[in-house]
Parts: structure tokens; sequence; C-alpha cells
């Protein structure tokens, strides 16, 4: 159905390339019609679609009361308002460059330092990767992207740039980790279709898997970008959520290990998920080669960081004690939001892959498919969304290959929230187990032949979780959530 003055318009506009209908970002129209509250909506939908830190919002909170200078809208920090106002240097403040870069180095565990003269701004992850694609490559070019992989992926790097998004299918057997072979199979077969393969994307640490690579597979990764001459883009926006062991090797660490073309190399940055401050937009393009530093800033004036941003931030980053105490009460926060929400849905008998860093669970529910097909995992979810009242992202929104996964978030909400999400889930299970008991009963069906009724009750949130830790979501949802950047 053509829309309403679509005549004469570009075919961007007239288009369906968006990704708009992915069920990812129908679960947040789901919560936005129906958002939870604890007092005036508590049968809502609870938000665990979208990936946001604010386990450690109060501790920026404290540090703006105590530094109020940092701010050109108050009569503390007013003398600098004018020249901050009128600055519209598309380098960006010195001082910002020079914070994020130290901000970078030190979150890398500093082992590998961050030239400030190579700092690019653009407006949040989203704008920073999608101007790295219209530096790297033409219209109907290629890039390598693992799966599963970040759903708007699509939007970010796809939608206006024009380039294909190749995926390389992970498997769960190897917990979906990278291997050469099937990165030799994806680009031979791209070859074979006449697609250019101008790179390869990856996200570390993954969303949705919410690990981190290990050094052997990355070193693997840049010997095969080198050979191929191709680009590596590191989406590294995840790089301080790291919460336990094993710790992060970023490619800026690997590259000072062996010998490779750094003219190849590019990160992407950001301060949405280690920060919690997906509002500023602030994204970093952060490249290894002087030509994409130089067009990108230039093409940086498009979606720059506002100057009042960058000069808060430039000062909050400067203070080095409240860096250091930042990272490591997020880290432990993580931690327990991740350990409590875990073991919640592990007493329940549901696995999740087993992760390290990130806001979110990649969470194992083929056990609870009437049929393994991606069919199946439709129907599964919109049970969860329908009437256990839980907004999760079915892993098909995620390019995965296997039906019955799903990614949940566990950042974005209070342990009363999370308690009664894990509430909801328990009684769901615990239905769904009692119906395939009578199955097996009445019918004498074998195990592992059983078919799941699904029923259409609410589930209520009595349950509160016997031993803290676990693994899981929480946020609000914007009006719309085309205009939602980055989760």
């Amino acid at each position: 159905m053509e829309l309403k003055g679509s005549s004469n318009l570009s075919k961007l506009a007239t288009g369906n390339d968006h990704g708009e209908n992915s069920l990812y970002f129908e679960g947040w129209k789901a919560y936005d019609n129906d958002p939870f509250h604890p007092t005036r909506n508590p049968k809502g939908v609870i938000q665990m679609g979208l990936s946001e830190n604010q386990l450690s919002v109060e501790l920026i909170e404290d540090w703006i009361k105590k530094n109020p200078g940092a701010s050109i809208c108050t009569p503390e920090g007013i003398l600098a308002f004018k020249d901050i106002a009128n600055f519209q240097d598309y380098h960006g403040l010195p001082e910002f460059r020079n914070a994020v870069a130290k901000f970078m180095w030190k979150v890398r565990g500093g082992l590998a330092g961050f030239d400030p003269e190579r700092i690019v701004m653009a407006g949040g992850a989203t704008g920073a990767s999608e101007l790295l694609m219209f530096c790297l490559a033409d219209p109907g070019d290629g890039f390598l992207v693992p799966s599963p992989c970040y759903p708007a992926f699509d939007r970010d790097l796809r939608w206006r740039t024009g380039v294909q998004l190749l995926y390389v299918n992970c498997k769960s057997s190897n917990n979906f980790q990278l291997t050469q072979q099937s990165l030799e199979n994806a680009y031979e077969n791209a070859r074979k279709a006449n697609i250019k393969v101008k790179g390869l994307i990856i996200a570390n640490p993954s969303n949705p898997l919410g690990t981190t690579m290990d050094k052997a597979t990355f070193k693997m990764l840049v010997k095969f970008i080198n050979d191929k001459k191709i680009h590596l883009v590191c989406d590294e926006i995840y790089s301080a959520t790291v919460f336990c062991g094993p710790k992060l090797v970023s490619v800026s660490e690997i590259i000072e290990e062996m010998e490779c073309d750094r003219d190849l190399i590019h990160i992407v940055y950001s301060l949405s998920k280690d920060m919690g401050l997906p509002g500023f937009r602030v994204g970093i393009v952060y490249s290894y080669n002087d030509k994409v530093v130089s067009c990108a800033r230039k093409m940086s004036s498009f979606g720059l960081i506002s100057s009042q941003t960058q000069y808060f931030l430039a000062s909050m980053l400067s203070d080095e004690e409240f860096v250091e105490k930042y990272l490591s009460e997020s880290a432990i926060r993580l931690a327990n939001q991740h350990d409590l929400f875990t073991r919640g849905l592990d007493e329940v008998g549901i696995k999740c892959l087993e992760s390290n860093a990130g806001l979110y669970v990649w969470m194992d529910l083929r056990p609870l498919l009437k049929e393994a097909t991606f069919e199946g995992e439709m129907d599964l979810w919109r049970v969860i969304i329908s009437d256990v009242k839980l907004n999760v992202s079915p892993g098909s929104s995620f390019h995965c290959h296997e039906p019955g996964w799903f990614r949940v978030c566990f950042a974005n909400m209070d342990i009363k929230t999370m308690r009664i999400a894990l509430g909801r889930i328990r009684k769901f299970v615990v239905q769904e187990n009692d119906q395939v008991r009578q199955v097996k009963k009445q019918k004498k069906t074998s195990e592992g032949h059983l078919t799941l009724n699904f029923s259409s009750q609410m589930y209520d949130e009595t349950w509160v979780v016997s031993s803290p830790r676990l693994l899981s979501p929480r946020s609000p949802l914007p009006q719309s959530p085309l205009l939602r950047a980055r989760t």
C-alpha cells in the first residue's frame, strides 16, 4: 500500500529497507503500547529488549553535583558559555579528544595508546558506523558480518550507504565462535556472486552474545583481512561492560603484537553503553588510515557532538579518580545483576550462553518451541510478548540461523522489576512443563517428541528469586523505535 504523499519522492523515502518491520522493533512497539509501571500499570509489558546501562547512573549524578562548573548552563560554568556556545570546529574541542583518547586507553587496560588526532566525532555509534561505510565502500560493495549480530546493522550500515551485508553463520555447537573456514566460505560465495567484498565487521564484545573474542581468533581475523586486503571494522562500544574474565582483547592490542597493514583497521566507539549515556549521542571513529580520518572528519559535520556535551565530557573523563571508581563499580554491578538474573533462569531450567560482557544474555528457549522452526520461534515470541508480557528479542531478528534463541537485557532495570520478570518467566515455564507431563501421561509420548501447548493466560509476579544471581533486561522506549539509535 502506497503511503499518502509518496509520489515523486526518492527511493529512500518510498522504500522499505530501514528494517523497522523487524521483530526486534515490533517488540519495542508492544512495550510502547502497554509499558510496565510498578504502580500505574503492574500488568504491563516489561522492557527487556532495550540494551541500556542504568545500573550506575547515580555515580554520574553525584559527580555532577560535585562539579557544577562542568556545565556551561550553571552559575559556576557560565564564564565559558560564550566560547563554547560559539565553538563549531568539526575537529572537536582538543580537551574532549584528549579525554576520549585517554578513556579508550584506560578501558582497554592501557595496552595500546590512542592518538587524539585520530579521534573523529559522530552522532552516536549509529552515525559513526554509517560514516565509516561511506568512507570504505561504494553502493553494492559487501561486508562480511558474523551472525548472530546487532539487528540494526541493516539500518546503520546498509540503508543509506547501499552496501550489502553478507552474513557469516556461526553455530551453537561451538558457542557461536567465528571460524576461519566459515569466513573463507562466505568470502568465496560472495566472489562467485560477483560481490566486491570490502571488509569484515565484528562486534567485540558481541551483541547479542555477550562474549569477548579471544586473542587467537582475533589474530586469525587480522591475518584473514590482511591476506584478502579488505578492511576490518571493530565495533567496540561495549568495551567497558566486561564484568568478569576473560579480559577484553581490543584490535588496538592485536596490531601491536603482529605485522599487518594498519590502513585496514578501524574502530567504532561510543559512550552510550560503557557510561550509560545514549542520549548524549557520542560516537567515535578511530581509524589507523590517514585518508579515512581526513574524509571522516569532513563528513562528521553532518552529525557532530554538541560543543556543550564535549565540554562536559572533557571535564568528567579527565577526572581520573572518578573514571577509576566508575569503571570498577559498574563492572561489579553488572556482574551482580547478570549473576542474579542467570541464576533465576537456571532455577527454572532455562540456560544461557556463557558470557562475560554486555548488558544482556543470549537465552536458549529451544526446549519450549512447539516446532524447531522460525515459525515456532515466532509463535513462542508472541506468547511471551502478549501473555507473559515481556519484551525479549527473538534470535531471527539478529540473523541467527538456529531458531529458539532470544536476547534478554538485564542492565536497564532495578532488581525489583527483574524479580517481577523472573516471576512471570517461572509461572510460564512451570505451566508449560505441567502440560508436557500431561501429554506424556495421556499419549505416552516419548521424551523429545513432546508438543507444548501455549496458554494465553496472564502470568503473575508473586515469585521472588530465592538465590541472588542472574542475567537480563530493562528500560522505557522512545515514542518511535525508529528514532532510537543503538540498542
